[in-house]
């Protein structure tokens, strides 16, 4: 079987009556809303992307964490909390994205996450840049049950990896592939279904067709390829690729850039999917790394009084008013990322 065709199936597999009712709920009310341009929600969500720690042994240059450059407290998720919501939104809950900032693999506790949500039927992925995955911690990870491992390699050779990946080594990410690889065949796994994630910028774009090579050299499953995004993007940016399909962003007559994709007064992520924070905070989108707009505090109140108060409900409304007076919005690119 196709590789991708049964990590499809995999995920499938994870669907129960409940879910699927969920999800039905959640489709119609998107629809209503979108239509209506009313702020209709019917439904908890499908996906949820939870942050183990904003902590990162990189630095990459276009990322809050490789920056240090949070104005919110940066921590580690307490294991029992995260327990405690897996408890509570299990039933709905479909895919569970173990990343937001930082690198997983630098929670001490972070396969035991897995493992948990693993046991409640959840299909489970994660990213990492792949420094940690030694042979031992690979055997766990497999034995997890983790289901999608997304391996950032932005580059196939030392030289061009660490133009991103600043105090990064290719060699190690190779290593941990490898490990990965090797103990799947060993423990007859078929997941995790590992993915080459090749962030296109300037620096890598003539190192497409080797990436894809380098992949099949090791066994992974796919090579994704993603569009990078850039913040400070409109006079130019020397990571903006050349290459116009791999980029975000098109170039003005006056040599100036604007974002590709129309802005348009709705959003699928706000009806279906949500980030909680390590300490608790939940915020509507991946876009909002800082956690500017704060929904509520998982601390405070249960996850379903969050997902339905009132703070969430104008958020909502206000995307379906004008999303381009909302400060994430303005650079959304959310549509623009390329899988090959």
């Amino acid at each position: 079987m196709n590789r991708n065709a049964a990590d499809i199936l995999n995920l499938m597999s994870k669907l129960t009556v409940k879910r699927a009712a969920n999800a039905v709920k959640l489709v119609s009310s998107y629809l209503v809303s979108k239509y209506t341009g009313k702020p209709v929600h019917w439904g908890m969500p499908l996906s949820i992307s939870f942050e183990p720690t904003t902590s990162c042994n990189l630095r990459c240059p276009e990322c809050p964490s490789g920056l240090r450059s949070f104005t919110r407290p940066t921590g580690m998720l307490d294991s029992d909390f995260f327990k405690k919501q897996m408890d509570e939104m299990h039933r709905e809950l479909m895919y569970l994205v173990f990343y937001f900032q930082g690198e997983p693999y630098l929670h001490k506790d972070f396969l035991e996450l897995v493992k948990y949500a693993s046991s409640r039927k959840i299909y489970t992925a994660t990213s990492t840049n792949a420094h940690y995955l030694t042979d031992e911690m690979a055997r766990k990870t497999v034995e997890s049950g983790l289901d999608r491992l997304i391996v950032s390699i932005d580059g196939t050779t030392q030289e061009t990896y660490e133009q991103y990946r600043v105090g990064g080594k290719l060699d190690k990410v190779l290593e941990g592939t490898r490990n990965i690889m090797k103990w799947k065949k060993a423990l007859k796994s078929k997941t995790p279904h590992v993915i080459f994630q090749f962030l296109v910028v300037k620096p890598n774009e003539h190192q497409i067709a080797e990436v894809h090579s380098l992949a099949n050299e090791l066994g992974v499953d796919e090579v994704g390829l993603k569009t990078a995004q850039i913040y400070d993007y409109e006079h130019g940016n020397e990571l903006i690729p050349t290459l116009e399909k791999f980029s975000r962003y098109s170039k003005n007559a006056d040599g100036t850039y604007r974002i590709k994709n129309k802005l348009l007064n709705h959003c699928w992520k706000m009806w279906h999917s949500c980030v909680i924070t390590w300490d608790g905070l939940v915020v509507p989108c991946c876009f909002d790394k800082d956690a500017w707009h704060r929904m509520g505090n998982l601390k405070e109140k249960s996850f379903r009084e969050i997902w339905n108060n009132e703070t969430y409900r104008e958020f909502r409304a206000s995307v379906l008013r004008s999303r381009s007076e909302i400060d994430m919005c303005k650079n959304c690119t959310e549509g623009t990322r390329i899988w090959a």
